[in-house]
């Protein structure tokens, strides 16, 4: 284990300048320019967060503002994150998928006073809601030319942080933030629709990272660790995992260029950890399917033997007699895949989304240890982790991390205790008291706890949908949309664990029966189902829908229900709320047939 102080750091910044000293020039992040990688050393990086802080309170913002940042990937959104804070402010991270509405509803609601953007382009989508907010500083990683608004000052960030001169050690010591301290408020969708602001303070990320390394250490040992991060930095997930905690790890974090080009930089990076969502696993275990039956018969039935054996293992079934395979598989096939992930593989750590269980049996069986986590973003995102010390079970997401408390309620629902636990929703007392009841976070989701302490998620108390990589939709939200459109009375979204969303649509009966009217056709949907000029006229509605939608809530196909939602079908509630699994037991082959389409 390195050297590293242990103490319990007093904040998230107070813990960077605390590395940055250890780790000098050493590389810390890196990123992909003209062909090669680039690195900046913990030094460099120290100075900038530094200066950069220095600058942001010269242009006068002061300790509780709140700074939104808009950012790919990259070296300078984690140096913008730690400047923010070290300057008393607090993130407010936003993803570069979000719509001008989006961008309108997170700078109302958080009122923050200035925003770092990256790119020109991503500033297009943003200034229209920069305009109409309360926005007096917008701050271009690159320069953004012709953003100048008459109340807006825009500066350029080499610029800023060259003007803006500071001492590292000095910027460090006058740090005052605790770890109650206001953060970064992460904006989650809801089961209301509107985005939610989850108040995560120091202390929430600090216990959540500080949780993680001692399960690195224990587990694995932590020695030069190399991180490499795709997910995005404004998801919680990759904000705590893929940031602070190869920030508490003293490791180098590499930027992954792109999804497309994600294989080729793990073999180039040769990362030691991932924080990975499940549809990774999905695509590069279709990968290896595809070229390993490329190379005949043999590899096939050798796979196949090791995926026996693997599945017997995780049980805990594994005998003697399987040791013949295992050692053949070792010297076979294994090396090759494990070449694929770089070759010095610890652990990739799967969140965000369930793990297919047998997605998770395929990598162990094949030599790389996977390890299935669950949280949620009012929680730091990490309340537990597979443990290879617990005993690695791919159905269930481990025990809770240190310093994390479960329990389950007499309804079945996970309760969570600690420090990991948010303060509540920005601007919503409402909502924080539901979810927070006597120091306990109630997360939705119904489960179990076995007798090893593992957690095991048995079902979704809360209708929030978790698509393939871990994103949150809110499904009344995009619903109460569709149903604002004249053509289309009832809808039903749908898309857990899936690559994005599809549509169950109603018609409206009285559009329906004027379009048929007009068209001189019968007002028979059975019939229309048929009619290409009727279901265009649906599509569009639909595509109106999603020109207003951020890219992960775009409902991509459709099919029309048989007959509307009743409460006599029971497919709605005397409420007047639609039963989701009432629904799905009826329309789930053909809305799950879809995604094969």
């Amino acid at each position: 284990m390195p050297a590293f102080t242990q103490d319990r750091f007093p904040s998230l910044v107070a813990l960077f300048f605390t590395r940055a000293r250890e780790k000098g020039e050493a590389p810390f992040l890196s990123r992909k320019r003209d062909g090669a990688w680039q690195a900046l050393s913990w030094d460099t990086a120290a100075r900038q967060v530094a200066s950069l802080a220095a600058a942001l309170k010269a242009q006068g913002l002061r300790p509780g503002d709140r700074v939104m940042l808009v950012s790919e990937n990259r070296p300078e959104f984690c140096i913008a994150d730690l400047a923010i804070m070290a300057a008393g402010c607090v993130t407010v991270p936003t993803y570069t998928t979000n719509t001008t509405r989006d961008h309108t509803h997170i700078l109302t609601d958080s009122g923050a006073a200035a925003v770092i953007v990256s790119t020109a382009k991503l500033a297009k989508e943003l200034m229209p809601a920069v305009l109409r907010s309360q926005v007096r500083l917008v701050i271009g990683m690159e320069p953004l030319r012709g953003m100048q608004g008459d109340s807006i000052h825009c500066a350029q960030w080499d610029a800023l942080i060259a003007a803006h001169p500071a001492d590292v050690d000095a910027c460090a010591a006058a740090q005052t933030a605790t770890r109650e301290d206001l953060a970064c408020i992460i904006y989650t969708s809801g089961t209301g629709g509107a985005p939610r602001g989850v108040m995560q303070h120091h202390g929430a990320i600090l216990c959540n990272v500080e949780g993680a390394f001692q399960l690195l250490a224990e587990d694995f040992g932590v020695g030069d660790e190399v991180f490499l991060s795709f997910l995005p930095l404004s998801h919680a997930y990759e904000h705590s995992g893929g940031q602070f905690l190869p920030i508490i790890t003293g490791a180098q974090i590499f930027y992954a260029e792109s999804l497309e080009k994600l294989a080729g930089n793990i073999e180039e990076v040769r990362p030691t950890i991932m924080v990975v969502v499940p549809r990774l696993f999905e695509v590069l275990r279709a990968r290896v399917l595809k070229a390993i039956e490329k190379q005949g018969k043999v590899p096939m039935f050798l796979l196949n033997q090791a995926l026996r054996v693997g599945a017997k293992d995780m049980e805990g079934r594994a005998s003697l007699f399987d040791a013949p395979v295992r050692m053949l598989v070792d010297r076979t096939i294994r090396p090759k895949v494990q070449q694929k992930f770089g070759g010095r593989i610890k652990a990739m750590v799967s969140g965000g989304a369930p793990l297919n269980p047998d997605v998770g049996i395929f990598f162990h069986a094949l030599g790389i240890t996977m390890l299935q986590g669950y949280g949620q973003t009012e929680a730091g995102p990490i309340i537990s982790c597979n443990r290879p010390r617990a005993g690695v079970a791919m159905d269930t997401v481990g025990p809770p991390l240190d310093g994390v408390e479960v329990k389950i309620a007499p309804d079945g629902e996970l309760l969570v205790r600690g420090e990991l636990v948010m303060h509540g929703y920005w601007r919503n007392p409402a909502e924080s008291e539901r979810v927070l009841v006597d120091g306990w976070l109630h997360t939705g989701d119904i489960g179990e706890i076995d007798d090893r302490g593992r957690i095991r998620i048995t079902d979704r108390k809360k209708d929030l949908i978790v698509n393939d990589k871990g994103d949150n939709v809110a499904p009344q939200k995009i619903e109460g949309m569709l149903t604002l459109q004249p053509e289309i009375g009832q809808a039903m979204v749908s898309g857990d664990k899936r690559p994005y969303l599809v549509g169950l649509i109603v018609p409206d009966a009285e559009w329906l029966r004027d379009w048929a009217r007009a068209k001189d056709v019968a007002a028979d949907l059975a019939e229309l189902r048929e009619n290409a000029a009727f279901m265009a006229a649906i599509r569009a509605a639909v595509d109106r829908v999603n020109a207003d939608l951020s890219v992960t809530e775009r409902v991509r196909r459709f099919i029309l229900a048989d007959e509307a939602f009743t409460v006599e079908n029971q497919e709605m509630t005397p409420s007047i709320k639609i039963r989701r699994h009432v629904i799905r037991a009826r329309y789930g082959e053909r809305l799950d047939a879809l995604y094969k389409a």
